[in-house]
This record gives C-alpha cells, structure tokens and sequence, in this order.
C-alpha cells in the first residue's frame, strides 16, 4: 500500500480477503470452537513469550517501531521472532480513530462532514492513518496467523451501531458517524461489508501463561464456555470492551484468574481502553494492568510471568513518525 494515499476499496478488500479465511479457520487449539461450529471468542496462547500491544488508535509509527524491536534479551526482531514463531503479539484492539493528537484534524473533518465531504481533506488524512493500521493489522494475522492475534476494541465499529455487542461512539466531534458516512461515499460496498465482517470475527480474550489479556477491564465474569461462545451471546463483548474505570463488578478479575490459575495470586489481566498517565495503571487489587498512553507505544514483554515486574517488563518503545 502506497502510504502516501488513501486506500482505494480495492486495496482494502485485497487485505481483507487474505484475513477473512484466516479468521474463519483458526487453529481450534489456539481458538476454540463455539457452539456454532465456528471460531469463538477466546484465544489459548502458545508458551513462547508474549508481547502485548495496547490501543493503536491510528498510530501508524507504532507496528513500525514494534516490528523493529529487539526484546531484552535477545538477538531478533520482533518481526523476526513471528516469522520464526520465537514470540507471539497480542494487540488489545481499537486500531481506528487517532486521539488527542489529531483534535484539530477531526475538528477540520468535522467541518467537512456536515458538507457531506464536498471537501474532505482532513478526513481522508485520517482514514489514511487508520486504514494503514488495521490494514497492516490483517497483513500480520494473514501472515502469522498463530502468533499474531489482534483483539476486538470498543472502537472496531465501523457501522457505528447500536447492539448487543456495540454502541455508536463520538469523543472529540462524531467519528464514528463520520468514518461511516466516509466509507459510504468513497467505498465500494462489498468492502465496507467485508470491513464489518473482519470486525465481527475478532476474538475479544486471550488467556496464556499466568496472565490474560481483554480490551477493557471485565465489566463481569464469564466462564470459559460462554467466552468460547461470545460470538454468539455477543452482550459478553461488550462487558469486554466498554468497561470504563470503576464500572466492573467487584472482584470479576480475581474470578476469571481463579478459573485459569487457580491458586496463584499474582496472575494479572492486562488490558487498555482507558489512558494512563504514564505506563501503567494497576486496578482491582493489582490484578489488572491498564497499559495504554496515548502519547507512547507501550508494550508488555513476558518470557516468564514468574519473573514479571511492571517496572522492567512494560517498556515503551521509540516513537516513529505517523505517515
């Protein structure tokens, strides 16, 4: 993809027809299988060690910086690392919608949208950065598909709807109508369909090796069969993807890390959603982990959660300038 221009809806739908097949075939050891037959809601990550990447909001300079990274400790890339199947990625989703760095721009696009995008300057510089996120998203599940695994996020909603697992979604002005308006306008729409598609296979947790990891704090519990089963009782994703500070029920982290580690107290759900202050925020007891900041790229390295410090294995990589 030329990264100076905005994708056509035939470069968006190249990549989502390598990654649609990929979602709908995932190994059931890895992503066990629902009730329906298909790919659920829970990913079962490998022993080899993990790196999780909170919200990605647009960033492009962030998968960059992250595919160059060497891990402590050893001598490959990250990139490196997925060919080799060495280490595994977990992003915690919300690849769309730049943040605060792109207020005036949403504000000029703004503009722009209640003229129907007779201009559209301002929104087609952000739909640059988004799509050339997720789009690089879908090139690493296609490519690894057992080792990268990008999780559902509150703002994976590209129909700003309403629904059991969705709700529409503006902050700054109306993006999420925007975005949608966008794609209605300059996007074929077998791709746009295709887009809402990739978005409703995306799991929403994954569970390794003494820790777990969701897009938000659990608003409340759900069992291992009902989380296989969350793209079907789709109300479950949005307890996972919506829960801002101090609305989950009390003690829903210590229960899901009861069921899968029983026994041991310094397990630790990781998570996003909600910004920090610097690197980390530690709720519910310091049973989960908030990792995202808008303004660094975040990441958590785990070889062996029995050696796991927040201060050393948080890290925060060099920024890379957004195309």
């Amino acid at each position: 993809m030329n990264t100076k221009e905005v994708p056509d809806s035939g470069e968006i739908n190249a990549s989502l027809e390598r990654v649609l097949p990929v979602l709908d075939s995932e190994d059931p050891e890895i992503r066990p299988q629902g009730s329906n037959g298909k790919p659920g809601g829970l990913i079962l990550l490998d022993s080899v060690p993990t790196i999780i990447v909170p919200d990605l909001h647009a960033r492009t300079g962030y998968l960059k910086a992250l595919l160059a990274w060497i891990p402590p400790g050893e001598t490959y890339t990250v990139y490196q690392g997925l060919s080799s199947g060495k280490l595994q990625v977990v992003c915690v989703g919300d690849g769309f919608h730049a943040e605060a760095r792109a207020v005036q721009r949403w504000r000029g696009a703004f503009e722009e949208y209640i003229n129907e995008y007779k201009n559209h300057k301002f929104i087609d510089a952000e739909m640059k950065e988004s799509l050339a996120v997720m789009m690089s998203v879908m090139e690493l599940k296609s490519a690894f598909p057992n080792n990268f695994h990008f999780l559902k996020g509150n703002h994976e909603n590209i129909a700003n709807e309403e629904s059991s697992d969705n709700r529409a979604f503006r902050k700054f002005v109306h993006e999420g109508s925007m975005v949608k308006s966008w794609f209605n306008k300059f996007i074929e729409n077998e791709t746009f369909q295709n887009y809402y598609w990739f978005e409703k296979k995306l799991p929403v947790f994954a569970v390794g090796n003494r820790f777990c990891i969701s897009h938000a704090e659990p608003r409340k519990y759900y069992p291992k069969k009902e989380l296989i089963n969350a793209m079907i009782q789709r109300e479950i994703i949005f307890d996972l993807t919506w829960t801002g500070n101090d609305e989950a029920e009390h003690g829903s982290v210590k229960k899901y890390l009861e069921e899968y580690f029983p026994g041991d107290n310094s397990s630790i759900i990781f998570g996003g959603h909600r910004p920090v202050a610097d690197i980390y925020q530690s709720r519910a007891d310091g049973r989960y982990l908030q990792i995202h900041n808008p303004n660094k790229y975040i990441v958590v390295y785990i070889s062996n959660m029995q050696n796991f410090s927040p201060e050393t294995n948080i890290l925060v990589l060099p920024l890379e300038t957004e195309v």
